[in-house]
Protein backbone atom coordinates (compact mmCIF):
# COMPACT_ATOMS: atom_id res chain seq x y z
CA UNK A 1 0.00 0.00 0.00
CA UNK A 2 1.61 3.39 -1.01
CA UNK A 3 1.98 6.16 1.68
CA UNK A 4 -1.06 9.14 1.75
CA UNK A 5 -0.24 12.37 3.20
CA UNK A 6 -1.02 15.55 4.15
CA UNK A 7 -1.10 18.21 1.80
CA UNK A 8 0.32 21.35 3.94
CA UNK A 9 -1.17 24.98 3.01
CA UNK A 10 -1.91 27.89 4.40
CA UNK A 11 -5.61 26.88 5.44
CA UNK A 12 -4.52 23.98 7.33
CA UNK A 13 -2.33 25.33 9.55
CA UNK A 14 0.97 24.19 11.62
CA UNK A 15 1.10 24.76 15.38
CA UNK A 16 4.11 26.56 17.02
CA UNK A 17 4.97 22.94 18.09
CA UNK A 18 4.94 21.12 14.69
CA UNK A 19 9.18 21.41 14.28
CA UNK A 20 9.43 19.72 17.19
CA UNK A 21 7.03 16.78 17.32
CA UNK A 22 8.42 16.17 13.51
CA UNK A 23 11.84 15.87 14.93
CA UNK A 24 10.41 13.97 17.67
CA UNK A 25 8.95 10.94 15.38
CA UNK A 26 5.32 12.13 14.59
CA UNK A 27 4.23 9.42 11.83
CA UNK A 28 0.63 10.90 11.04
CA UNK A 29 -1.57 13.47 11.14
CA UNK A 30 -5.57 14.31 11.66
CA UNK A 31 -7.20 17.65 10.61
CA UNK A 32 -8.98 19.34 13.41
CA UNK A 33 -10.19 22.96 13.22
CA UNK A 34 -8.42 23.60 10.29
CA UNK A 35 -5.20 22.35 11.56
CA UNK A 36 -2.70 19.68 12.14
CA UNK A 37 -3.16 17.20 14.91
CA UNK A 38 -0.83 14.33 15.87
CA UNK A 39 -2.29 10.96 15.29
CA UNK A 40 0.87 8.66 15.60
CA UNK A 41 4.19 8.38 16.42
CA UNK A 42 6.88 6.20 15.71
CA UNK A 43 5.89 3.40 18.56
CA UNK A 44 2.69 1.58 17.92
CA UNK A 45 -0.42 1.95 19.00
CA UNK A 46 -0.32 -0.64 21.91
CA UNK A 47 3.23 0.53 23.21
CA UNK A 48 2.52 3.92 23.28
CA UNK A 49 -1.12 3.21 25.16
CA UNK A 50 1.22 1.45 27.75
CA UNK A 51 3.21 4.10 28.10
CA UNK A 52 0.38 6.78 28.53
CA UNK A 53 -0.76 4.98 31.29
CA UNK A 54 2.15 4.19 33.13
CA UNK A 55 4.36 7.62 32.28
CA UNK A 56 3.82 11.10 31.36
CA UNK A 57 3.70 11.92 27.53
CA UNK A 58 3.59 15.59 26.12
CA UNK A 59 1.17 16.74 23.50
CA UNK A 60 0.62 19.24 21.07
CA UNK A 61 -3.32 19.85 21.22
CA UNK A 62 -3.03 23.37 19.78
CA UNK A 63 -5.43 22.46 16.77
CA UNK A 64 -8.12 22.56 20.06
CA UNK A 65 -9.01 26.55 19.77
CA UNK A 66 -10.26 28.59 21.73
CA UNK A 67 -13.42 31.01 20.90
CA UNK A 68 -13.00 34.73 23.06
CA UNK A 69 -16.04 36.12 23.66
CA UNK A 70 -15.84 39.28 25.34
CA UNK A 71 -18.08 42.47 26.77
CA UNK A 72 -21.42 43.41 28.35
CA UNK A 73 -23.63 40.36 27.06
CA UNK A 74 -20.79 38.14 26.75
CA UNK A 75 -22.79 35.83 29.23
CA UNK A 76 -25.77 35.91 27.54
CA UNK A 77 -24.26 34.92 24.29
CA UNK A 78 -22.20 31.55 25.93
CA UNK A 79 -25.70 30.75 27.84
CA UNK A 80 -27.42 31.10 24.65
CA UNK A 81 -25.19 28.52 22.50
CA UNK A 82 -25.97 25.58 25.44
CA UNK A 83 -28.07 23.51 27.36
CA UNK A 84 -26.04 23.58 30.48
CA UNK A 85 -26.98 26.42 33.20
CA UNK A 86 -23.65 28.69 33.62
CA UNK A 87 -25.82 31.01 35.62
CA UNK A 88 -23.72 30.64 38.93
CA UNK A 89 -20.56 29.40 37.04
CA UNK A 90 -17.48 30.62 39.10
CA UNK A 91 -14.71 32.64 37.90
CA UNK A 92 -11.32 30.45 37.26
CA UNK A 93 -13.24 27.39 36.34
CA UNK A 94 -14.06 25.00 33.47
CA UNK A 95 -17.28 23.66 32.59
CA UNK A 96 -18.33 20.68 29.90
CA UNK A 97 -20.74 21.89 27.93
CA UNK A 98 -22.82 20.64 25.31
CA UNK A 99 -23.60 23.30 22.81
CA UNK A 100 -26.35 22.99 20.34
CA UNK A 101 -28.32 24.17 17.48
CA UNK A 102 -32.05 25.20 17.16
CA UNK A 103 -33.13 21.79 17.06
CA UNK A 104 -30.89 20.19 19.95
CA UNK A 105 -28.91 19.30 17.63
CA UNK A 106 -25.12 18.98 18.82
CA UNK A 107 -22.85 21.63 17.85
CA UNK A 108 -19.73 21.37 19.85
CA UNK A 109 -18.55 19.46 23.24
CA UNK A 110 -15.98 21.98 24.37
CA UNK A 111 -15.06 23.08 27.73
CA UNK A 112 -16.05 26.89 28.60
CA UNK A 113 -13.56 28.61 30.72
CA UNK A 114 -14.91 31.46 32.70
CA UNK A 115 -12.74 34.30 33.48
CA UNK A 116 -15.34 37.02 34.73
CA UNK A 117 -18.70 37.71 33.76
CA UNK A 118 -16.77 39.78 30.60
CA UNK A 119 -14.70 37.44 29.44
CA UNK A 120 -14.54 33.85 28.57
CA UNK A 121 -13.25 31.36 26.84
CA UNK A 122 -14.72 28.39 24.75
CA UNK A 123 -11.96 25.62 24.30
CA UNK A 124 -13.55 23.60 21.28
CA UNK A 125 -14.01 20.13 19.86
CA UNK A 126 -13.99 20.10 15.74
CA UNK A 127 -16.36 22.40 13.95
CA UNK A 128 -16.65 26.04 13.60
CA UNK A 129 -18.15 27.67 16.89
CA UNK A 130 -16.55 30.95 16.07
CA UNK A 131 -18.90 31.46 13.31
CA UNK A 132 -22.28 30.13 15.03
CA UNK A 133 -21.29 32.54 17.88
CA UNK A 134 -20.74 35.71 15.43
CA UNK A 135 -24.29 34.83 13.62
CA UNK A 136 -26.37 34.42 16.83
CA UNK A 137 -24.38 37.55 18.33
CA UNK A 138 -25.63 39.56 15.27
CA UNK A 139 -28.62 38.23 15.18
CA UNK A 140 -29.37 39.04 18.99
CA UNK A 141 -27.78 42.36 18.93
CA UNK A 142 -25.50 41.40 21.21
CA UNK A 143 -23.08 44.12 22.69
CA UNK A 144 -19.73 41.45 22.58
CA UNK A 145 -16.21 40.74 20.91
CA UNK A 146 -15.47 37.39 19.47
CA UNK A 147 -12.10 36.38 18.08
CA UNK A 148 -9.67 33.36 17.88
CA UNK A 149 -6.66 34.12 20.50
CA UNK A 150 -3.32 32.80 19.39
CA UNK A 151 -3.60 30.28 22.27
CA UNK A 152 -1.98 26.93 21.29
CA UNK A 153 -2.59 24.72 24.07
CA UNK A 154 0.10 21.90 25.17
CA UNK A 155 -0.85 19.06 27.32
CA UNK A 156 0.93 17.15 29.89
CA UNK A 157 -0.82 13.48 30.60
CA UNK A 158 -0.20 10.81 33.16
CA UNK A 159 0.37 9.45 35.56
CA UNK A 160 3.44 11.16 36.45
CA UNK A 161 2.50 14.04 35.11
CA UNK A 162 2.44 15.74 38.30
CA UNK A 163 6.07 14.73 39.27
CA UNK A 164 7.39 16.25 36.27
CA UNK A 165 5.12 19.54 36.54
CA UNK A 166 6.30 20.36 40.49
CA UNK A 167 9.74 20.19 39.30
CA UNK A 168 8.98 22.97 37.12
CA UNK A 169 5.85 25.21 38.56
CA UNK A 170 6.58 24.16 42.44
CA UNK A 171 3.98 22.68 45.06
CA UNK A 172 1.52 25.41 44.09
CA UNK A 173 0.63 23.34 40.83
CA UNK A 174 -0.43 20.53 43.03
CA UNK A 175 -3.16 22.53 44.60
CA UNK A 176 -4.60 22.56 41.37
CA UNK A 177 -8.55 21.26 42.05
CA UNK A 178 -9.98 19.30 38.97
CA UNK A 179 -11.44 21.56 36.11
CA UNK A 180 -10.20 24.99 37.60
CA UNK A 181 -7.30 26.89 36.44
CA UNK A 182 -4.91 29.54 37.15
CA UNK A 183 -2.07 31.03 35.91
CA UNK A 184 1.49 29.97 36.55
CA UNK A 185 4.57 31.75 36.41
CA UNK A 186 7.57 30.16 33.87
CA UNK A 187 10.25 32.54 33.29
CA UNK A 188 9.03 36.16 33.76
CA UNK A 189 5.79 34.92 31.46
CA UNK A 190 2.57 33.57 33.01
CA UNK A 191 1.09 30.40 31.57
CA UNK A 192 -3.05 29.57 31.72
CA UNK A 193 -2.95 25.84 33.15
CA UNK A 194 -6.05 24.14 33.80
CA UNK A 195 -6.45 20.52 35.53
CA UNK A 196 -7.91 18.94 32.62
CA UNK A 197 -7.13 16.67 29.30
CA UNK A 198 -8.46 13.90 27.23
CA UNK A 199 -7.53 11.66 28.96
CA UNK A 200 -8.17 9.89 32.10
CA UNK A 201 -5.04 9.00 33.14
CA UNK A 202 -4.59 12.71 35.00
CA UNK A 203 -2.62 15.74 33.98
CA UNK A 204 -3.16 19.09 32.53
CA UNK A 205 -3.26 21.61 29.86
CA UNK A 206 -1.48 24.78 29.27
CA UNK A 207 -2.61 27.48 27.14
CA UNK A 208 0.38 28.95 25.55
CA UNK A 209 0.17 32.42 24.58
CA UNK A 210 3.70 33.60 23.70
CA UNK A 211 5.27 31.66 21.35
CA UNK A 212 8.59 31.89 22.76
CA UNK A 213 7.87 30.95 26.40
CA UNK A 214 5.58 28.41 25.46
CA UNK A 215 8.19 26.60 23.41
CA UNK A 216 11.04 27.26 26.27
CA UNK A 217 9.09 25.47 28.17
CA UNK A 218 7.97 22.32 25.72
CA UNK A 219 11.56 22.13 25.51
CA UNK A 220 12.23 22.23 29.47
CA UNK A 221 9.31 19.82 30.24
CA UNK A 222 11.54 16.70 28.16
CA UNK A 223 14.69 17.70 29.95
CA UNK A 224 13.34 17.64 32.97
CA UNK A 225 11.29 14.66 31.99
CA UNK A 226 13.74 12.35 31.45
CA UNK A 227 13.62 10.43 35.28
CA UNK A 228 10.04 10.16 34.00
CA UNK A 229 10.22 8.38 31.24
CA UNK A 230 8.88 11.48 29.45
CA UNK A 231 7.69 10.92 25.81
CA UNK A 232 5.58 12.92 22.89
CA UNK A 233 1.70 12.05 22.52
CA UNK A 234 -0.79 12.89 21.39
CA UNK A 235 -4.68 12.12 22.49
CA UNK A 236 -4.59 7.85 22.61
CA UNK A 237 -7.69 5.87 20.33
CA UNK A 238 -7.55 3.02 22.82
CA UNK A 239 -7.05 5.27 26.16
CA UNK A 240 -10.48 6.99 25.10
CA UNK A 241 -12.45 4.34 24.23
CA UNK A 242 -11.55 2.61 27.28
CA UNK A 243 -12.58 5.95 29.51
CA UNK A 244 -15.54 6.44 26.84
CA UNK A 245 -14.02 9.96 26.58
CA UNK A 246 -16.63 10.78 23.53
CA UNK A 247 -15.09 12.62 20.35
CA UNK A 248 -17.58 14.61 18.47
CA UNK A 249 -17.40 14.75 15.12
CA UNK A 250 -16.45 10.77 15.52
CA UNK A 251 -19.30 9.23 18.36
CA UNK A 252 -21.87 12.55 17.40
CA UNK A 253 -22.45 15.66 15.06
CA UNK A 254 -25.51 17.91 14.65
CA UNK A 255 -27.81 14.75 13.94
CA UNK A 256 -27.23 13.67 17.46
CA UNK A 257 -29.13 15.23 20.76
CA UNK A 258 -26.81 15.47 24.05
CA UNK A 259 -29.67 13.45 25.61
CA UNK A 260 -28.96 11.02 23.11
CA UNK A 261 -25.19 11.19 23.94
CA UNK A 262 -25.80 10.50 27.50
CA UNK A 263 -25.17 14.06 28.73
CA UNK A 264 -28.08 14.47 30.47
CA UNK A 265 -26.40 16.13 33.58
CA UNK A 266 -25.20 18.44 31.39
CA UNK A 267 -28.15 19.80 30.42
CA UNK A 268 -30.67 21.74 32.49
CA UNK A 269 -34.41 22.13 31.29
CA UNK A 270 -35.80 23.17 34.31
CA UNK A 271 -34.50 26.23 35.18
CA UNK A 272 -35.38 30.02 33.78
CA UNK A 273 -32.14 30.54 31.92
CA UNK A 274 -32.44 31.25 27.73
CA UNK A 275 -31.06 28.44 25.02
CA UNK A 276 -30.99 28.00 21.86
CA UNK A 277 -33.27 24.35 21.42
CA UNK A 278 -34.88 24.56 24.78
CA UNK A 279 -38.23 23.73 23.78
CA UNK A 280 -36.92 21.05 21.31
CA UNK A 281 -34.77 19.30 23.82
CA UNK A 282 -38.40 19.90 26.41
CA UNK A 283 -40.23 17.77 23.86
CA UNK A 284 -37.64 15.15 23.03
CA UNK A 285 -37.12 14.69 26.86
CA UNK A 286 -41.19 14.76 27.07
CA UNK A 287 -41.14 11.71 24.52
CA UNK A 288 -38.08 9.90 24.98
CA UNK A 289 -35.38 9.52 23.32
CA UNK A 290 -35.24 7.04 20.05
CA UNK A 291 -31.62 6.09 19.94
CA UNK A 292 -29.19 6.02 22.86
CA UNK A 293 -25.11 6.30 22.79
CA UNK A 294 -24.06 2.92 24.19
CA UNK A 295 -20.91 0.79 24.35
CA UNK A 296 -20.33 -2.61 22.40
CA UNK A 297 -17.83 -5.46 22.90
CA UNK A 298 -16.63 -7.95 19.76
CA UNK A 299 -14.66 -10.89 20.05
CA UNK A 300 -12.40 -9.72 17.68
CA UNK A 301 -8.60 -8.56 17.84
CA UNK A 302 -8.24 -5.64 15.45
CA UNK A 303 -10.52 -3.45 13.87
CA UNK A 304 -10.02 -0.61 11.27
CA UNK A 305 -13.13 1.53 11.30
CA UNK A 306 -12.88 4.80 8.37
CA UNK A 307 -16.90 5.07 8.33
CA UNK A 308 -20.01 3.99 10.30
CA UNK A 309 -20.84 0.22 9.98
CA UNK A 310 -24.97 -1.28 10.84
CA UNK A 311 -25.39 -3.69 13.49
CA UNK A 312 -28.13 -6.02 12.80
CA UNK A 313 -30.61 -8.23 14.93
CA UNK A 314 -32.10 -11.17 13.03
CA UNK A 315 -31.04 -8.96 9.92
CA UNK A 316 -33.00 -5.71 11.09
CA UNK A 317 -30.49 -2.77 11.50
CA UNK A 318 -30.45 -1.51 15.61
CA UNK A 319 -27.64 0.78 15.09
CA UNK A 320 -24.03 1.94 13.85
CA UNK A 321 -20.79 1.71 15.37
CA UNK A 322 -19.09 4.78 15.32
CA UNK A 323 -15.87 4.32 17.02
CA UNK A 324 -14.01 1.09 17.63
CA UNK A 325 -10.57 -0.31 18.76
CA UNK A 326 -8.62 -3.14 20.26
CA UNK A 327 -8.79 -3.10 24.17
CA UNK A 328 -5.62 -4.80 25.92
CA UNK A 329 -7.54 -4.42 29.11
CA UNK A 330 -10.78 -6.51 27.64
CA UNK A 331 -8.63 -8.38 25.09
CA UNK A 332 -11.31 -7.62 22.31
CA UNK A 333 -12.43 -4.81 20.38
CA UNK A 334 -14.59 -2.37 21.90
CA UNK A 335 -16.19 0.38 20.64
CA UNK A 336 -19.05 3.44 20.87
CA UNK A 337 -22.32 2.56 19.36
CA UNK A 338 -25.72 4.64 18.47
CA UNK A 339 -28.33 2.21 19.45
CA UNK A 340 -32.18 2.93 18.31
CA UNK A 341 -34.42 1.78 20.47
CA UNK A 342 -35.77 -0.68 22.17
CA UNK A 343 -32.36 -2.40 21.96
CA UNK A 344 -30.68 0.40 24.19
CA UNK A 345 -32.63 -0.68 26.82
CA UNK A 346 -32.64 -4.56 26.11
CA UNK A 347 -28.93 -4.35 25.17
CA UNK A 348 -28.00 -8.28 24.05
CA UNK A 349 -26.36 -9.59 21.20
CA UNK A 350 -25.55 -7.98 17.17
CA UNK A 351 -24.92 -9.35 14.34
CA UNK A 352 -21.77 -7.29 12.33
CA UNK A 353 -20.40 -7.55 8.89
CA UNK A 354 -16.67 -7.10 8.68
CA UNK A 355 -14.72 -7.39 5.61
CA UNK A 356 -17.61 -9.59 4.12
CA UNK A 357 -17.64 -11.89 7.87
CA UNK A 358 -20.34 -11.65 10.41
CA UNK A 359 -19.59 -11.31 13.82
CA UNK A 360 -21.12 -11.39 16.94
CA UNK A 361 -20.64 -8.68 19.72
CA UNK A 362 -22.75 -7.47 22.47
CA UNK A 363 -24.53 -3.91 23.69
CA UNK A 364 -23.36 -2.66 26.94
CA UNK A 365 -23.09 0.54 29.26
CA UNK A 366 -20.17 3.31 29.39
CA UNK A 367 -18.22 3.85 30.50
CA UNK A 368 -17.11 0.03 30.12
CA UNK A 369 -16.93 -2.58 32.68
Amino acid sequence: MSNQYIAKSRRLRSTIYSSRIENQGVTSYTVYNHMLLPAGFQEGLEETYEHLKNHVQIWDVAAERQIEIKGKDSYQLVQLMTCRDLSKAKDGKCYYCPIIDENGGMINDPVILKFNNEKWWISIADSDVLLFAKGLAIGKKLEVSISEPDVNIMAVQGPKAFNLLEKIFGKEILDLKFYNFKYFNFKSTQHLIARSGWSKQGGVEIYVEDSKSGLALYDLLFEEGREFNVKPGCPHLIERIEGALLSYGNDMDINDNPLECGLEKFVNLDTNIEFLGKENLIKIQNSGIEKKLMGVKINLDKINLRSAISLTKNDKIIGEIRSAVFSPRFNKVIGIAMINKPYFFNKGKFDILINSKKYVGEICDIPFE
